[in-house]
């Protein structure tokens, strides 16, 4: 029977029987890895609901998520890895130990500060010897927009960035440029390098912007998408199909778009 109220260990006992003999066989049979896409997926709805301004959507979402690190500590706890008590206890004493200006005898007035001392006391508690070893363990299964920004916004730390904004614009037009040089070469690993490059300038360009270059994306290809089903609306209305249109045609719908201010927000 439903109850009117559950609270977190309700949850933590629900898992547990899922996952038990008596429990559900889709859970019982789930390990980290399996889980693995789950995790990322709910992450994702997560990131919607806030784009969405969706308060009752994000509720449920976070709630996903929340399943899915009770999920994961559950088939730890079987295989007398850890549990949450240990999930728990680690993220409090970690917030504890690396906010020492409220925890501790160190200032930090702004939110700069409270970064700066974050990273330096995670190197100290990581023994990190070398800078290098803070861009390597950047998990390199991050997505390539996001791994490139934290390389970059890592090694900005101890100064090795560019003075001023008109000089990373001056990057990006630069690594343009050499990839022009290198389109027509049919060097097909010179030109992934180029392009490469390109994106890692203009995440540069992104992060002097304060823009995460991921999120922008994203929203870039769903605006895309808005306006391309404009253009396929608007073509069925014409009775024509888009295979039969023009380019031109399709451009000036595509500009019809625009002027209706059809930006890719979520639906």
């Amino acid at each position: 029977m439903l109850k009117e109220k559950y609270d977190f260990n309700d949850l933590l006992e629900i898992m547990s029987l899922l996952r038990s003999e008596k429990g559900c066989p889709w859970d019982r049979e789930q390990d980290h890895k399996s889980l693995k896409k789950y995790f990322l997926e709910e992450t994702y709805e997560v990131m919607e609901a806030i784009d969405l301004e969706d308060k009752d959507m994000l509720c449920e979402e976070l709630g996903d998520v929340l399943l899915q690190v009770v999920f994961h500590s559950q088939v730890a706890k079987e295989n007398g890895q850890f549990d949450i008590d240990d999930v728990i206890n680690g993220i409090c004493r970690k917030i504890i130990t690396r906010h020492t200006h409220i925890f501790g005898n160190d200032t930090a007035n702004t939110p700069h500060e409270v970064v700066h001392n974050w990273e330096n006391i995670k190197k100290r508690e990581k023994g990190m010897l070398t800078q290098t070893e803070v861009l390597k363990s950047i998990p390199g299964n991050l997505p390539a927009l996001m791994r490139s920004w934290k390389v970059q916004q890592k090694a900005a730390q101890v100064g090795f960035d560019w003075d001023n904004i008109e000089d990373v614009f001056d990057k990006v037009y630069e690594e343009i440029q050499e990839l022009k040089d290198v389109y027509k070469s049919k060097n097909v690993e010179r030109i992934n390098d180029e392009v490469g490059d390109v994106f890692f300038a203009l995440v540069n360009l992104a992060r002097f912007l304060q823009v995460q270059p991921e999120i922008a994306l994203m929203k870039t290809v769903q605006k895309f998408i808005d306006r391309f089903e404009y253009i396929e609306k608007k073509s069925i209305e014409a009775g024509k199909k888009l295979e039969d249109m023009t380019l031109a045609e399709m451009d000036q719908l595509w500009n019809e778009a625009k002027t209706l201010n059809i930006n890719g927000k979520q639906k």
